[in-house]
């Protein structure tokens, strides 16, 4: 509305009521505070609003939306609408224009917009009588600017400035929900510095930060304005890199990624050389979530830093191993134990010449409800890394000591029984505690139990091994090295270590008698139990060719699928009972058993 038109005429201020009385009462009101007439014109402003406003004379006659910005300006007019119509205050929040009060450059009837806009919550209500309104304003800007700074800092990184991980996961939602749209594909890469430990162990935290910094601000000058880079955490940085998703444009970009963190970063006096190890997913080829992609590359970065540094590697599902961390499984391994859904299998250890079963190894199981039977080598290493191997492996010592007294029972002879150790739970300051837990709750006599170790477990702290063994063999429990020719062997170990049994690892079995060099090591491992007064147990005996070989050669016990698969303890029991096992034996010796 334009001075001079009809509309404005009305609103004249020759035309206008006189004054109210609360004219003077809006000078104590709010930051700024109009009366105006319904169409929005304003018949008096405050002397606060008008210094706020940077405005030149008087805003009498000036249309109040008009103050505020474009986008703005709607808001207000319906406001003042709907205060008129419903004779209900109204809250409005608007960007009101301010010039500079020294040029003067905001005038009535030229409202050109000034160097600032600041943001004010406007109360805008009917007065009694009417049809006047008055709206009433609080400067909002320095609310607004600490809401910003609040966004800021929950979305950036503090020490670089850098999106961290919340703003990370957006920024790649929206590429994601882009790539869709294009079908174009984009990439994710996890960039490492190589050796930074030493930086802020070497020279301090203030140094390590102002590497960061610079590292930083290299790696932002090298990316895309479309690229995001974050700070994840530490040392590792994440980039997103869309279009970027063949093999070619990923060489390029992340041998300048590379290239960028080569010079030497200057620091005070210091003089740092750092490199970087990157690793890359694709989109859509590796996954199609910001999760597993985000997870994808960073396992691809932490196989460059184990295989050398200071390279790029993308993820390939051929190289990468089954994942050893499976938070799901993790969380379902805690359920499984309050449900009781961990049972015990049985495998028959057998005597190589009679084939009669002198004891079972004890084998843990897992059948969850939807996945089935968990294979061990899914759930065993989870359970070593959360601890819970320490519970489960307590548990099974105990009800593995009173199955064989059934199993005895059941046989009507001496049997002996056959519990693994992980590497966790003979490192367990309560061990011992555990295994006098579990031969008192048993009543089972020490001699009954052998304890499976592998040699890896015991080189690991040789002098704390001994200790332990020892006062496992002063409770008469034997001692076996699982999977022996595997691991670190040493016959000076050996020779110290209060060892019973060796048992030869299936890899050396399983392709005898046709391979020299595997009949060489076994023969190698049994002429040395020989001399060391040790019994031996050969491990994955699937054939009679197999059986018959290291049976000649001196070795006193065989397991594996040949002479029984592992199994639960009621079919172990019946095959105890009815002595099925002699079905298995030779013409010869079955009459024995009859």
């Amino acid at each position: 509305m334009r001075p001079g038109s009809p509309a404005a005429a009305n609103e004249d201020p020759r035309h206008a009521p006189p004054a109210h009385g609360l004219d003077a009462l809006m000078e104590a009101v709010g930051d700024i505070a109009f009366r105006i007439a319904p169409s929005g014109l304003i018949r008096h402003a405050s002397k606060r609003g008008q210094r706020l406003l940077d405005a030149v004379g008087e805003l009498h006659g000036t249309a109040l939306p008009a103050l505020a910005i474009e986008v703005d300006q709607p808001a207000l007019r319906n406001a003042i609408v709907d205060a008129t119509a419903r004779a209900e205050p109204v809250l409005v929040e608007a960007r009101l224009r301010t010039g500079d009060m020294r040029t003067g450059d905001m005038r009535v009837g030229d409202m050109r917009a000034g160097d600032k806009e600041t943001w004010f919550e406007l109360r805008v209500s009917l007065l009694d009588g009417g049809p006047e309104l008055l709206a009433v304003g609080r400067d909002m800007s320095a609310q607004r600017a600490t809401e910003q700074r609040l966004r800021h800092m929950a979305t950036h990184d503090a020490l670089t400035e850098l999106p961290n991980r919340l703003l990370l996961s957006d920024r790649i939602r929206m590429v994601i929900a882009n790539a869709r749209r294009s079908g174009q594909g984009f990439s994710i890469a996890t960039i490492g510095l190589d050796g930074f430990k030493k930086v802020n162990d070497g020279l301090g935290h203030p140094v390590g930060d102002a590497v960061l910094r610079m590292a930083a601000g290299r790696l932002r000058k090298t990316l895309r304005d479309s690229d995001t880079l974050a700070r994840v955490g530490g040392d590792e940085f994440v980039a997103v890199l869309p279009g970027t998703y063949n093999e070619a444009q990923i060489k390029l970009v992340t041998g300048r990624l590379l290239a960028a963190l080569q010079p030497p970063f200057e620091i005070d006096s210091h003089t740092v050389y750092l490199g970087a190890s990157i690793g890359v997913s694709v989109y859509p080829e590796h996954a199609e979530d910001e999760v597993r992609l985000v997870a994808l590359a960073d396992s691809a970065m932490s196989r460059a830093k184990e295989t050398g540094g200071a390279r790029t590697l993308v993820h390939s599902s051929r190289e990468s191993a089954p994942p050893q961390h499976d938070i799901s499984l993790e969380a379902a391994m805690f359920q499984a134990v309050r449900e009781g859904e961990f049972m015990l299998y049985y495998q028959p250890i057998v005597s190589s010449r009679t084939r009669r079963i002198e004891g079972f190894e004890t084998l843990m199981r897992w059948k969850h409800p939807t996945l089935g039977m968990v294979p061990p080598v899914r759930f065993i290493p989870i359970s070593e890394t959360n601890g819970l191997i320490n519970m489960l492996g307590a548990w099974a010592l105990k009800a593995a000591l009173v199955q064989i007294r059934q199993f005895e029972e059941v046989a009507k002879r001496d049997l002996y029984i056959s519990v693994n150790i992980s590497p966790r739970q003979f490192r367990n300051d309560r061990f011992l505690s555990v295994l006098d837990d579990a031969l008192a709750f048993s009543g089972t006599p020490g001699d009954k139990l052998v304890l499976e170790i592998t040699e890896g477990t015991l080189m690991v702290d040789p002098a704390h091994a001994e200790s332990i063994l020892g006062k496992m063999a002063e409770r008469r429990a034997r001692i076996a090295i699982d999977d022996f020719g595997t691991g670190y062997s040493s016959l000076a170990y050996l020779k110290r270590f209060p060892i019973s049994v060796l048992k030869i690892d299936r890899a050396f079995i399983k392709d005898l008698p046709e391979s020299s060099k595997d009949a060489a090591i076994c023969n190698a491992v049994l002429d040395l139990a020989k001399h060391l007064d040790l019994s031996v147990v050969a491990e994955g005996v699937e054939t009679e060719e197999q059986l018959s070989y290291v049976g000649s050669r001196g070795c006193d016990y065989v397991q594996g699928y040949l002479t029984g698969k592992p199994m639960s303890a009621h079919v172990a029991m019946a095959a105890l009972k009815e002595d099925l096992y002699t079905e298995l034996l030779p013409n010869e010796l079955r009459a024995g058993h009859t």
